[in-house]
């Protein structure tokens, strides 16, 4: 596993007044915490942060945060943006162990094509976007990947169905749905669509009887009667 390092400066002060400045500077401000031990106010430069969240590890990544001259492995648990701006105001580093297993979230990502869904005229609808999972601190996976290749109308892909990498154990229940297969609205119209003209037919049809040479009977009877009243007025 590749070992990230940044370096953080502990002589900030504490409070908003004092993060709106290091902010103007490029600095974030932060805070360092986890493993029963005090809280450490710091801050870190943004592109140092930036450059140790865009490595093939993403947001999960295992950092070495260097303190006052010594590292202590950490996980960024919480990022604070700007609302508007998405500017990073604020970011949380937990201490971790390196012997025990750390919770973090992980991407979930569709893959596969549901061939089933798709000749019904249907959709695939994601329900969840990421995992909560308990993981080895070198075996926290970057991404996991969800088949929905045997998906049906109906069914789902589930968080019991996932091939976990090993070490790696799911939270939660593992029947809650991750993907599920189903009718869309405008498929549901046009089938409700189709069984309303399939009746109407039906109704309409029923009452008309029709004779061998394909006249119908109505027709034939109403056309007989006027012959037979013509030829008595004759």
């Amino acid at each position: 596993m590749e070992e990230i390092l940044l370096t953080a400066n502990t002589t900030r002060e504490m409070g908003s007044s004092s993060s709106r400045r290091v902010r103007k500077d490029g600095v974030v401000p932060g805070v360092l915490y986890g493993l029963n031990e005090k809280s450490v106010p710091l801050s870190v430069t943004w592109p140092d942060l930036r450059r140790a969240l865009t490595t093939e590890s993403g947001i999960n990544a295992i950092i070495q945060l260097e303190i006052d001259g010594k590292k202590q492995m950490t996980i960024v648990k919480d990022i604070q943006r700007h609302p508007v701006k998405r500017d990073v105001m604020h970011v949380d580093f937990l201490r971790i162990d390196p012997n025990k297993n750390v919770i973090v979230d992980i991407p979930l990502v569709m893959i596969g094509e549901a061939r089933e869904v798709s000749a019904a005229d249907g959709m695939v609808d994601q329900n969840m976007f990421s995992l909560t999972v308990s993981a080895p601190p070198d075996r926290i996976p970057t991404e996991i990947e969800v088949d929905i290749s045997a998906l049906t109308v109906g069914d789902a892909v589930r968080v019991g169905d996932l091939s976990l990498p090993e070490g790696v154990i799911a939270e939660g229940d593992p029947e809650d749905p991750i993907a599920v297969g189903m009718i869309t609205r405008s498929t549901l119209e046009s089938i409700a669509a189709d069984e309303a003209a399939v009746l109407a037919a039906e109704e309409g049809g029923e009452g008309i009887a029709f004779t061998e040479d394909g006249d119908s009977g109505g027709q034939e009877g109403g056309a007989g009667g006027d012959s037979e009243g013509a030829a008595e007025d004759g």
